[in-house]
């Protein structure tokens, strides 16, 4: 690679030398020839991130770019509208998550047919030379033609009737699933809207309705079988009438795995030992480096003082080799004596650790602990809290369920929190994209445990709703949830979350924000205490958890406060009534 690179200077140089040497009449032109074919040079280009073609529907599979709503050279920040795509369903915004100079438009507008994750664009960080982005290499165009070769099979499939089945996105946070149930078998007939199978995505357990009309040909992925990849074929469908015992499997739409050997037979390979040369040697930063990106200090041409090599030696070397950081080295742990082994040996044996089940991690558990992650990094979390006396309210449900209303405390707190929320606008509020949206419509969501995890199905518009209709609505929403058939739209959504844990003998707790939301309140259970004249009296108390960038102190306490007026005034969660309308009648 030296040797190539070194030569390369050499020409560059001799050409620079020549051209010095021309005439003034065409030295300005040629001097500009050669900064160009210099700046074009592929020693010189920039290495750009790929943009691909998202999956913008859970049917999606190819897309049609309508327009795009930046030009090469415009910055990009995440959130940005980067081009709007036909999918199957609709014309969508594609919102970028990252962040530089689009550096090259591969796909221009009013394509059609393009594959989901198909190569569509190229960027490059704020600083780069976006003009010099270096292009697909040969590699990435077999690939194309790989795949271009596969469209030709495909269509050759498309004229037998064949047709793939693919696992579809059947929520936005989707990546992999897992087949639960067949619902059709082989030989079976499919019609559009029939229920092929049922998938298990990071929410729930989802029934995919097929589209399609023919014979479900082959079953490719059986049940049970986890970590299904988004647009990864699962089944073969064929028309009425054909031979669906003989149908031959069409190809894979993913990349074959030897393109990307080849990939890596192509690039340079380093030598993952430790640099040959004494390591004391080199200074600190250069020692870095060279453990860094795992380089043999020996290959490393040193231009400093008695051949002692610098760091920007080693910086030259990673850019001409286009080298990038490798994960450190494992070191094994030392080997135990017989002595400590035949002691651990006997301790091990006199406990009962033999007998243990792995429970693997769901797909909801792990979506939840990231979402909960960034959650409390991002959001400045603050903390309110308020207690109701909840007397009142506990004889007022007794009343009511001797008249055969059985309504919960939880169905009370709701419809209160909806009231307070109709009466404190500034805490019904979204964030998104660094901005605070208002939200007219007051929809609650409320936690429910389920094996799988935690899970929040959504009271819709709950302030113009009774405390029995709730009291109905979330015992069907909780039933679901625990069977895993809540539909994506019972869920996904919300403006306000209430997490009560008072059934389990929690007496107070705080709760983590549910983005994009701005609050949630942790509910605790009631507690018994005396009073100043010795009455016995029932306390419940509420945290609010608020993000500070969207509400305020003084409306979290106004919500707080109109919360714990209705608590203790439960006939005017009956009747839905405000505290200025109550204070008037008064």
């Amino acid at each position: 690679m030296s040797t190539v690179i070194r030569s390369r200077c050499v020409n560059i140089a001799k050409k620079f030398l020549a051209i010095e040497s021309l005439s003034n009449v065409s030295y300005s032109a040629e001097r500009a020839s050669f900064r160009f074919q210099l700046h074009t040079s592929a020693f010189l280009n920039v290495k750009g991130m790929d943009i691909k073609m998202p999956s913008l529907s859970p049917t999606m599979t190819m897309g049609t770019i309508v327009k795009w709503h930046k030009k090469e050279g415009d910055p990009i920040a995440p959130g940005d509208v980067l081009c709007d795509i036909q999918t199957d369903k609709a014309v969508m915004s594609f919102e970028t998550e990252e962040e530089g100079i689009l550096a090259k438009v591969l796909i221009p507008e009013g394509t059609s047919d393009v594959q989901v994750g198909a190569l569509i664009g190229l960027i490059v960080n704020e600083g780069e030379d976006w003009k010099s982005v270096e292009l697909p290499s040969d590699s990435e165009s077999s690939i194309a033609s790989e795949a271009s070769s596969e469209s030709t099979n495909t269509a050759t499939d498309e004229e037998l009737g064949i047709q793939r089945v693919l696992m579809p996105s059947l929520s936005p946070t989707m990546s992999e699933g897992t087949i639960v149930k067949w619902c059709k078998q082989e030989g079976d007939p499919v019609a559009p809207g029939d229920v092929l199978c049922e998938i298990q995505t990071d929410k729930a357990v989802m029934s995919f309705e097929t589209e399609e009309e023919g014979i479900l040909a082959k079953i490719l992925v059986k049940e049970g079988t986890a970590g299904v990849q988004v647009n990864s074929m699962i089944a073969v469908l064929v028309p009425e009438g054909a031979d669906w015992k003989n149908v031959k499997v069409p190809s894979s739409s993913a990349r074959p795995a030897a393109s990307a050997e080849k990939v890596a037979e192509k690039s340079p390979k380093e030598p993952a030992s430790a640099p040959s040369r004494d390591h004391l040697s080199y200074g600190p930063a250069v020692r870095i480096l060279l453990e860094l990106y795992q380089i043999d200090g020996s290959k490393v041409t040193a231009t400093g003082r008695n051949k002692k090599i610098l760091k920007s030696d080693v910086l030259n070397y990673v850019t001409a080799n286009k080298l990038q950081p490798k994960p450190p080295t494992p070191v094994p742990l030392p080997k135990k004596s017989s002595a400590s082994t035949a002691v651990d040996e006997v301790t091990f044996t006199r406990k009962t650790f033999e007998k243990y089940t792995d429970i693997e991690l769901s797909s909801m558990r792990k979506t939840i602990a990231n979402r909960l992650t960034i959650s409390k990094t991002t959001i400045p979390h603050a903390y309110a809290t308020v207690t109701a006396e909840v007397d009142d309210l506990l004889s007022l449900r007794k009343q009511m369920k001797s008249a055969g209303v059985n309504v919960s405390v939880n169905d009370f707190v709701i419809k209160a929190v909806a009231l307070a929320l109709k009466q404190c606008p500034h805490v019904n509020k979204l964030y998104i994209k660094d901005e605070v949206v208002d939200n007219s419509a007051i929809d609650i969501s409320v936690a429910v445990a389920t094996d799988s995890g935690l899970i929040t199905p959504i009271v819709k518009q709950a302030d113009q709703k009774s405390v029995d209709e709730i009291s109905a609505e979330i015992k069907e929403l909780a039933k679901k949830a625990r069977l895993g058939k809540l539909q994506l739209h019972e869920f996904q959504g919300g403006s306000f979350t209430i997490s009560n844990l008072g059934m389990f003998g929690i007496s107070e707790f705080s709760a983590i924000i549910n983005p994009p939301q701005c609050a949630i309140l942790a509910v605790g259970g009631g507690r018994q205490f005396v009073d100043i004249n010795k009455n016995a009296k029932t306390k419940m108390t509420s945290t609010l958890s608020f993000d500070s960038r969207a509400i305020s102190e003084s409306a979290a306490a106004d919500f707080l406060e109109t919360v714990q007026w209705l608590l203790q005034n439960p006939v005017n969660i009956v009747i839905g009534a405000s505290k200025k309308a109550a204070a008037r009648s008064a």
